[in-house]
């Protein structure tokens, strides 16, 4: 890894960071700010809710509809849109455009006009990608604590809380990975942030019908959201081996792959 780079390409994308988790966090803490009302009506919301398909509930990690009247039951199901998905378009974008944009933004041959490797430059950016990818989910988790100790309305299971944030962690890196493999593959030197935005929206469509439609629970096993256990209200919840091996090997398998490929690939000036 070159200190130089990693240093630019910290300062670089440092603004993203603050801007995406200044929006994930508004969103969250706005969202648990809505707990003490959502109690308060829980009549209207127990008839409402009770009326939607079974899936519905389980694509959110909702098993039971009382389980949304704990405090870490209507967090974990109302703010997966934010910690899963928003984060992991995050991830995706931010890795999958770190490699190419010096080709894209034809600043590649100043880029390779320093003394270091492609494999300096890989690690360096790749460097920068996890680090802002557990910044965001470190001040995610604390904002979600501060934001469950503000709500409680009576003790709910940290370490529940503390597995579902290491699963959407694990989660994000997955995404990270993915938009490396995606950005060593891309022959012309241009943006993928669209593909890699369709491709989280399409993983995260896959894994809702495959939990609303029965037939189609297999379909499910191709987005990596289906390895993410969120029924946190369940006294059994806790890491799942196959999960966690899935959501380790697979960035790991991605990672090591990008780089064999980027480091033959051919930049373009």
């Amino acid at each position: 890894m070159n200190r130089g780079l990693f240093l630019r390409e910290l300062r670089s994308n440092a603004m993203a960071l603050l801007v995406w988790t200044a929006v994930i966090t508004f969103l969250t803490t706005a969202t648990m700010s809505l707990y003490g009302i959502f109690l308060e009506n829980n009549a209207k919301i127990l008839a409402m809710v009770s009326i939607l398909p079974e899936g519905a509930l389980q694509f959110k990690g909702v098993s039971d509809i009382n389980d949304l009247f704990s405090v870490l039951g209507f967090y974990s199901a109302n703010n997966v849109i934010y910690m899963l998905v928003l984060g992991s378009i995050y991830s995706i974008v931010l890795s999958s455009n770190i490699l190419l944009k010096e080709e894209y933004g034809r600043t590649a041959e100043f880029l390779l006009s320093w003394p270091v490797t492609r494999g300096q430059v890989f690690f360096s950016k790749l460097a920068v990608v996890v680090i802002n990818i557990v910044a965001i989910n470190l001040i995610i988790t604390v904002a979600g604590y501060i934001s469950l100790e503000t709500c409680k309305k009576e003790p709910y299971n940290i370490d529940a809380f503390l597995i579902m944030s290491l699963y959407t962690l694990l989660l994000h890196l997955f995404f990270a990975g993915l938009g490396l493999f995606i950005s060593v593959l891309v022959r012309k030197p241009r943006p993928v942030t669209t593909l890699s935005v369709a491709l989280v929206m399409v993983l995260y469509f896959i894994f809702t019908i495959s939990n609303i439609t029965p037939d189609l629970s297999w379909a499910g096993y191709v987005s990596p959201y289906k390895f993410i256990d969120l029924d946190v209200v369940n006294p059994a919840y806790r890491i799942e081996p196959v999960n966690a091996l899935y959501l380790t090997i697979c960035p790991f398998l991605l990672i090591f792959i990008s780089r064999r490929i980027y480091l033959r690939k051919d930049i373009y000036l």
